[in-house]
């Protein structure tokens, strides 16, 4: 019997584009159709997906909470999803992986630094161009906040979240993620960019939240 087991991040149930691929019009209807799925292949061919406890079960439940979900769901997601803290104490991970990510999020760093100047540079020549050219100096202070600072920040956190953000780890269900999967020797089901690049780096199978659910379903055609 095919037995297989998936450690899910948040996102494998949040994923806004996985739910448009399965016809769910709203975050609680996706939730709810992939818990079916998943149980559907648990009970057919022993399919175990878990989660981090307590790190991605309570993002989960704030998740389901948050956006009106009843508690049939909730339930669902007790009842199907396996519950497990990582262990963080026993789990081996190579310095050379250690190594790596240091080096990564430096020029990451440095990356956002960078889109930081520019910035400030793009500020501060809009500012002197303003202050130079306008006819009524009482109003230079009015059309700096509203047509160049506002224009300025919002560029400069589009670029500065591409910067330092892809493909890095920023949060602990993130790690909780990796670490039970190695663990468990399991595949990682996800959409962060981060969790994937780190997945691949640590030899685990990745699975991509948009096609988790196709994939189940396909096991479940061949089972049944």
């Amino acid at each position: 019997m095919l037995r297989q087991r998936f450690v899910l991040d948040t996102s494998a149930l949040t994923d806004s584009t996985t739910r448009e691929l399965e016809g769910y019009d709203t975050l609680c209807k996706g939730i709810n159709g992939i818990m079916d799925i998943v149980a559907d292949a648990r009970l057919s061919f022993e399919l175990s997906c878990y989660v981090p406890y307590p790190s991605v079960y309570n993002e989960l439940h704030d998740f389901a909470k948050n956006n009106g979900c009843d508690e049939k769901v909730i339930a669902k997601i007790d009842t199907w999803l396996v519950k497990k803290t990582p262990d963080r104490y026993e789990v081996k991970i190579p310095s050379k992986i250690f190594y790596e990510y240091v080096d990564y999020m430096r020029s990451r760093v440095n990356k956002g630094m960078s889109v930081a100047e520019d910035a400030i540079w793009e500020a501060a020549t809009e500012c002197l161009f303003i202050t130079s050219n306008a006819k009524n100096k009482k109003n230079i202070e009015i059309e700096i906040e509203r047509n160049v600072i506002g224009s300025i920040i919002g560029k400069f956190r589009d670029k500065y979240r591409t910067a330092l953000r892809y493909g890095i780890l920023d949060s602990a269900p993130d790690i909780d993620v990796l670490l039970l999967a190695k663990e468990l020797d399991a595949a990682v089901v996800a959409s962060d960019m981060g969790i994937q690049r780190w997945a691949q780096q640590l030899g685990l199978r990745f699975v991509e939240a948009k096609t988790f659910p196709a994939i189940i379903k396909e096991y479940l055609h061949h089972v049944k």
